[in-house]
């Protein structure tokens, strides 16, 4: 009995979520009321306020369902040799991380995030954008650092450069991609315009 009653909450959980998905998108997150969630989920408001302190707590939530730490994204690939080959690590996460956005829960809640969301009480979607940003990018800079370090990385190029450049091109392709969704997948031109960035990063063979 505990045991169900402990899925029920989550289940309960996860429903008000997927509702407030729906009606921040619709409606903008400034101008969508707690009550409007609970309703859009035939739920009182009691139940929203027995999983989350408030309307940022739950908008934190619905980010963190979302979240891809760069990290994350390279234990997924599932071969701890890939650390030996970093610029093939970076490419293999950002597939990863390409894949997961076209699926419609992640293109929707980042549209929220950057389209649909205002600075609101404790909401600061800038904030938020750049602590994703800065955490990608750190990432980025510290595996062009290692394949500088192994002579993977072109003569002269500076990792932190090289990293900078990486979170830029990818920065840009999520932007132009959340705008026009509909008009091409971000794993096909994400695929393209990577390899292209990373070959013009990669040492030249020796010999």
């Amino acid at each position: 009995m505990a045991r169900r009653t402990k899925a029920e909450a989550a289940a309960t959980r996860e429903a008000l979520l997927d509702a407030a998905e729906e009606v921040f998108l619709e409606k903008g997150v400034a101008r969508t009321s707690l009550e409007q969630i609970a309703r859009h989920a035939d739920m009182t408001r009691g139940a929203i306020y027995w999983h989350f302190r408030n309307k940022a707590d739950l908008f934190q939530a619905m980010l963190q369902r979302v979240r891809m730490p760069f990290q994350e994204l390279v234990e997924e690939i599932g071969d701890p040799s890939v650390t030996e080959r970093p610029l093939e690590a970076i490419r293999l996460a950002c597939l990863k991380g390409f894949e997961r956005l076209e699926q419609p829960r992640y293109r929707r809640v980042h549209a929220i995030l950057i389209h649909h969301c205002e600075v609101f009480g404790d909401i600061d979607p800038l904030a938020m954008q750049n602590e994703m940003a800065e955490e990608a990018c750190g990432a980025l800079i510290d595996y062009c650092g290692c394949a500088a370090r192994l002579g993977h990385l072109r003569p002269g190029l500076d990792p932190g450069v090289a990293g900078e450049l990486l979170q830029a091109m990818l920065g840009g392709l999520f932007h132009d991609w959340l705008r026009n969704h509909e008009r091409f997948s971000i794993l096909e031109r994400g695929t393209l315009l990577l390899d292209t960035q990373l070959e013009l990063m990669r040492a030249p063979p020796s010999g």
